[in-house]
């Protein structure tokens, strides 16, 4: 007994196995992607502890990562710069990829201590990497307490720059 098959019954029958090799497709793309970008994550852990502070706190990120962004997943060591003529943000690149810049809170929320540091005071500036440090000395231009992220002046420079207060008249820099 043969069944009278129509033209649109042929045509659904030859769409369907189309339809689950794009739905095969789109997931396995899906899944792709996923594997194949940054984890934003890591990210937002390594500004913190490149910065020293956490998100929305003085001196952190002002914010996670935009979680929208799909940044390529990186194969080198992310690398971390402050970033700005005042410094109020944090460069993160992967070395011939992509570059994000992270905003940074103003230290402007009281650190809850005593100040370590007054305006005007003179500073020893501490610029510190991975096997070296520098250090100059500079003037404060605000005062901070203990983790607080204040704008320092050193000598012969147009503009101040940010550092982190780390003890009584000493702040620093990291470097990467």
């Amino acid at each position: 007994m043969r069944l009278p098959l129509t033209l649109a019954a042929v045509m659904a029958l030859v769409a369907m196995p189309a339809a689950i090799i794009a739905q095969s497709a789109a997931a396995q793309s899906a899944a792709a992607q996923s594997e194949a970008s940054a984890d934003l994550d890591q990210i937002d852990r390594e500004v913190a502890a490149f910065t020293g502070a956490a998100i929305g706190t003085s001196g952190g990120a002002r914010a996670p990562v935009d979680r929208r962004m799909r940044l390529a997943r990186c194969a080198a060591a992310l690398q971390l710069s402050p970033y700005g003529i005042r410094q109020d943000s944090v460069s993160v690149q992967c070395p011939g990829s992509w570059r994000i810049f992270v905003p940074l809170s103003r230290g402007t929320e009281p650190s809850g201590g005593a100040d370590l540091v007054g305006r005007g005071d003179r500073v020893s500036i501490v610029l510190q990497g991975r096997g070296f440090s520098v250090t100059q000395s500079g003037e404060a231009m605000e005062a901070g307490g203990e983790g607080d992220w204040i704008r320092i002046k050193p000598p012969g420079a147009s503009e101040p720059i940010r550092a982190k207060v780390v003890s009584p008249g000493r702040v620093t820099i990291p470097a990467g």
